[in-house]
């Protein structure tokens, strides 16, 4: 296992494809990487609009073809791809988006960074930890060697296991390829809109009667944190993320100061999950499992490979609780963005923006610069000439024009002319 810094091929910096840039973590993922010198590019690619404010990365509004996408990835010469687009809550899809989601568009993307030409050496995938499942003889802590004791139970569960199998199947073909996924427990924090988080900001934390099972939460930074971590340095293989500790569901209860409501049956529970279902609460079947048996997973591999946790599973839930005391007093961060294709054009590119405020030529590292101009040395005609002002007589124009370039060999004039510069 390396858990040296990544090198990518050729003597730029990295060259990074995040997709998914949309949610919620391509977004976070993607603000993390603008800040980092050692990042030379960033193209965000989903069929959505970004949810958060971007400065250096390119966004490209396309889905999961891979056409398309092979065509960005061997045009930008990209070496990173991180996929974050991953459902792993069934509330938020049907299960027909989800599958093509998790399973046909991993599968397209995975298609799209192999082949002998393709420059891609490392694919990072946000996976869950929904992959063990939730069973009643599961192991203490599952780690990353460790299969599933039984088949999938949930249509979120086939999905992830779907996938995994799709990137272990392109981890055999492509040897040069440096293929990192990330089981990630259930996150939790302010921003994050899930089943597990609505359910923990009810007056009353509905339950199964009889059960208490175990839980482990990581919080929002640590699971961005992952994933700048597993950028910068090459982590061949799988990596549970979790944050250090186990909380019974009675803990968490008690440290949001929630009071009990079992309210779920032990027998028939999905049946009665259907009718709370049509009163507006919604427990998916992922979900429901947890809430009877609980899961626990092992991080020690990934504290073994240089990441170091910024909070244990308590410390996110006492974080969480603090959020709902005082989530009625303002705004939630990044509230109110709205992204505008025009807008960010104008902020990006026009000379009228000035000082910190741009977003475009000002924020270009030397080489993106270098390769500006050579786009322009590729135009029909060359560089632009530049206009000369209006009213300007046409011999005090012509005498402004510089000849550039090689004397011929009979000692002519050179055989290009560009507009001088003021």
């Amino acid at each position: 296992m390396s858990t040296q810094p990544a090198s990518p091929a050729g003597t730029g910096g990295r060259r990074v494809l995040i997709t998914g840039v949309s949610t919620y973590w391509g977004g976070r993922l993607a603000q993390a990487l603008e800040r980092d010198p050692a990042v030379e590019a960033i193209v965000g690619v989903s069929p959505s609009d970004p949810t958060c404010e971007l400065t250096r990365t390119e966004y490209v509004r396309v889905g999961t073809q891979h056409a398309l996408l092979k065509r960005i990835v061997q045009a930008a010469r990209i070496d990173t791809v991180i996929d974050t687009r991953l459902i792993v809550d069934s509330a938020a899809a049907s299960p027909r988006t989800a599958h093509e989601n998790n399973v046909i568009g991993t599968m397209n993307i995975l298609a799209a960074c192999g082949g002998p030409d393709c420059p891609v050496r490392k694919v990072v995938f946000k996976s869950s930890a929904h992959f063990y499942g939730c069973e009643r003889d599961d192991p203490a802590y599952f780690t990353e060697s460790m299969r599933r004791p039984h088949s999938p139970q949930t249509s979120i569960e086939k999905d992830i296991v779907e996938a995994e199998r799709a990137l272990a199947a392109f981890n055999d073909r492509n040897a040069g390829v440096t293929v990192t996924v990330l089981r990630f427990v259930n996150g939790l924090g302010p921003d994050l809109a899930t089943s597990h988080s609505a359910l923990l900001s009810l007056p009353a934390v509905p339950s199964i009667l009889g059960f208490d099972p175990r839980y482990q939460f990581i919080a929002a930074d640590d699971i961005s944190g992952v994933l700048e971590h597993a950028t910068r340095h090459d982590l061949p293989g799988v990596y549970n993320a979790a944050g250090d500790g186990v909380l019974a569901l009675s803990e968490v209860r008690s440290l949001l100061g929630k009071p009990p409501a079992p309210i779920l049956p032990p027998w028939g529970t999905g049946i009665a999950a259907g009718v709370l279902r049509r009163a507006g609460l919604k427990i998916p079947p992922e979900m429901l499992r947890q809430l009877r048996y609980g899961r626990a997973v092992d991080n020690r591999k990934l504290k073994a490979a240089g990441y170091t946790f910024r909070a244990t599973s308590r410390e996110t839930v006492q974080a969480f609780a603090r959020h709902l005391r005082v989530r009625s007093i303002g705004p939630a961060v990044g509230e109110g963005y709205e992204y505008q294709r025009e807008v960010e054009e104008f902020l990006r590119w026009s000379p009228a923006v000035r000082g910190d405020a741009r977003l475009g030529l000002e924020r270009l590292t030397p080489d993106q610069l270098a390769e500006v101009v050579r786009a322009l040395d590729l135009l029909p005609d060359g560089r632009p000439a530049r206009r000369a002002p209006r009213g300007t007589p046409a011999s005090a124009s012509s005498k402004s024009r510089l000849r550039t370039g090689s004397p011929s060999s009979s000692g002519g004039a050179a055989d290009s002319e560009l507009a001088a510069e003021p």
